[in-house]
């Protein structure tokens, strides 16, 4: 149950309007200065004991700051060393809808990673997003099948046909309509960049750094360009596109690239002599065994007992490719599957997510990639485009330029997206691997061009997503490491043309 309070019995309607080029900042002073945050002991085992948590309240619609409120879960790991902080570093979490649900554990996870003079400069801030995990929650009631990354992911018929995307987008928007309440109405990036601007207030801190991965780093452009002059020292790793015109259409559509630049790692890794997966003899054979494969699955699925859906098609199989390419970690898994499919066999099912958690996530990714942006709404404003897709990019199968259920959102979006320029300190750092299924290097590239002075980038030669501390390289994580501990970024963008330490 949504936990809000409110002063009146309805709200009334946003007429707010965000200019495209000199956009609102809503700030503690009009909407009310937060109260200093009450720190407590986190819920949860496994976490970092110095580790404490607290909860902010925050308006739900910042056109009516007097209104409903609902509160955002706040986390922190103070400075490990006090004479040598700087401020406070905050982990903005990728999504939208953030890694299993819920981000607000990050300093204790991710944030023991970062080098120990980071560590010692910042207090690590974590928080759930407005409508996630401990924030106050929101859900659509989904029915289960609707739950299926598949199904969310806009995967054409076998044929091309949108039909049936077309009336799950209904389905699923009607129950978001029925279900979310009005929070749905107000998750948004906008709104997410104004809660960070009250979590920095409600912290006492004049300025904020930043570490922003995947929708995370979209999330810190609107903060920096919304509020240039309370940014620090902020990086962002793994980039969005920040085309202004599509949002999350830029996103999906980025997938096309994402792959084709992914997916010959992929098979030369598969094509290795020794490697126990190995799947062809060479390279240029393991692409058209997938496309194979994938038709014939599209013709004869294969029972698949505790998956969801319960069987194994051609789309379940192109959404398996697309999962498996996130990470050389992830290759093994892919091929495994590939050689059980060959043999009309299929491995265990992997153990989901509890049934609540994927309803909060699926809400949250809902309600923000629907009100940023207006979508189109008639099955022919996408037909063309999937059919030039699927002849272009075999791979993805035209799912990139599809409907999702954005395509039948009841609600109009309050506001018109941020366009991020170069307005503002130069104070930014991105970090971008070569190779990106999700977040590929030309939409960085298109983030770079718009930050323009603000911004200088380190482009990694490595493979997958996340590049920070993950699947990066030394000298990307030693560039990042060097510019939050003492400021100092390269003077221009940067090539860290070592392979990956992973060697894929």
């Amino acid at each position: 149950m949504m936990k809000i309070k409110t002063n009146a019995a309805l709200l009334a309607a946003s007429g707010v309007v965000l200019s495209l080029t000199a956009p609102l900042t809503t700030t503690a002073a009009t909407a009310g200065a937060p109260a200093p945050l009450d720190w407590a002991t986190c819920e949860g085992s496994g976490l970092d004991p110095r580790q404490q948590c607290a909860t902010l309240e925050v308006p739900m619609d910042y056109a009516n700051p007097s209104g409903a409120k609902i509160s955002v879960a706040v986390s922190r790991i103070p400075s490990e060393k006090p004479q040598a902080r700087r401020g406070a570093l905050l982990l903005i979490p990728g999504g939208p809808g953030g890694p299993g649900g819920s981000s607000l554990n990050n300093p204790s996870g991710k944030g023991q990673k970062l080098p120990q003079e980071v560590r010692d400069a910042y207090d690590l801030i974590g928080f759930d997003p407005r409508g996630l995990g401990r924030s106050t929650p929101v859900t659509c009631g989904l029915e289960y099948g609707d739950l299926a990354t598949s199904k969310l992911r806009p995967w054409p018929a076998p044929n091309g046909s949108i039909t049936e995307n077309m009336a799950t987008a209904q389905r699923m928007s009607d129950a978001c309509a029925r279900n979310g309440g009005e929070l749905i109405r107000h998750i948004s990036t906008v709104n997410n960049a104004r809660d960070i601007d009250r979590i920095r207030a409600a912290l006492g801190e004049q300025k904020l750094s930043a570490w922003g991965v995947s929708y995370g780093t979209y999330v810190g452009a609107v903060y920096s360009r919304l509020f240039p002059h309370r940014t620090d020292r902020i990086v962002l790793d793994s980039n969005d596109d920040p085309d202004h015109t599509r949002v999350a259409r830029a996103w999906l559509a980025g997938h096309e690239a994402g792959v084709e630049d992914t997916f010959p790692e992929f098979a030369t890794w598969a094509s290795t002599p020794g490697n126990p997966d190995r799947l062809a003899e060479r390279a240029s054979e393991v692409r058209p065994l997938f496309l194979r494969l994938a038709e014939k699955l599209d013709r004869e699925p294969i029972p698949w007992p505790g998956a969801n859906p319960q069987e194994l098609n051609g789309n379940v199989l192109r959404q398996t490719m697309l999962d498996g390419l996130y990470a050389p970690s992830g290759f093994p898994g892919l091929a495994r599957l590939i050689s059980a499919a060959q043999q009309g066999t299929v491995p265990p099912a992997r153990q989901a997510p509890p049934e609540s958690v994927l309803q909060n996530v699926t809400a949250v990714g809902a309600g923000t990639l629907c009100n940023d942006i207006a979508w189109p709404k008639t099955a022919a404003s996408y037909e063309k485009d999937v059919a030039k897709s699927r002849a272009a990019y075999p791979l993805t199968a035209g799912m990139t330029r599809n409907a999702m259920l954005c395509a039948a959102w009841p609600f109009t979006p309050k506001e018109p997206p941020v366009r991020i320029t170069d307005h503002g300190p130069s104070n930014i750092l991105l970090i971008q691997n070569q190779r990106d299924v999700v977040t590929p290097l030309s939409g960085a590239l298109n983030l770079r061009k718009a930050l323009g002075k603000r911004a200088t980038m380190v482009t990694v030669n490595s493979t997958g997503h996340d590049a920070y501390l993950a699947n990066g390289n030394e000298c990307g994580d030693r560039t990042v490491s060097h510019y939050l501990a003492t400021g100092e970024r390269p003077h221009r963008d940067t090539y860290c043309g070592t392979r990956s330490r992973s060697g894929e």
